[in-house]
């Protein structure tokens, strides 16, 4: 008889912990997706400061950046470093647009998908290079002003 007795009090004990464990909710689900979204949105401002999309980024971000990249390429060659700055400025906008990318992923997709790098690696350096012809065609068929870089040139 004892034991009918232990096995309903067995069972109202077990109904209360399982109760008081649905009543706490774990944080941490929602602490991976708050992360998620932020990182994802800081990476989408950072991306679009460097990126093509945005028309006043040159003077402040990519234009420094690319000039660095063309002085440190210049010290191991003086000739270096027009070429190379043309380099890091195409280079700081595929960057840009991967991390815009990346930042639209995080922010704006609900369930996470496999990642396929080297296709969204493609589509920026497509995206670049495409930007960078236009860009140069308009200044050699006279429709954008380019600065004289060099007076004496």
């Amino acid at each position: 008889m004892e034991n009918t007795k232990k096995v309903p009090e067995e069972l109202r004990l077990a109904g209360e912990v399982s109760a008081e464990q649905l009543q706490q909710p774990s944080l941490a689900p929602f602490k991976d997706v708050l992360f998620k979204k932020l990182r994802g949105g800081f990476f989408l401002v950072i991306g679009y400061l460097l990126s093509p999309l945005c028309w006043w980024n040159d003077l402040f971000f990519n234009l420094p950046i690319a000039y660095f990249f063309g002085y440190m390429c210049s010290w191991f060659s003086p000739d270096l470093l027009i070429p190379c700055s043309i380099l890091g400025y195409w280079l700081s906008n595929i960057v840009g647009i991967l991390l815009m990318q990346a930042g639209a992923m995080d922010v704006f997709q609900g369930q996470p998908k496999e990642r396929n790098l080297k296709k969204e690696l493609l589509t920026g350096l497509a995206s670049s290079t495409v930007y960078t012809i236009v860009i140069l065609a308009l200044i050699q068929f006279k429709i954008l002003d380019a600065p004289v870089l060099f007076s004496g040139s």
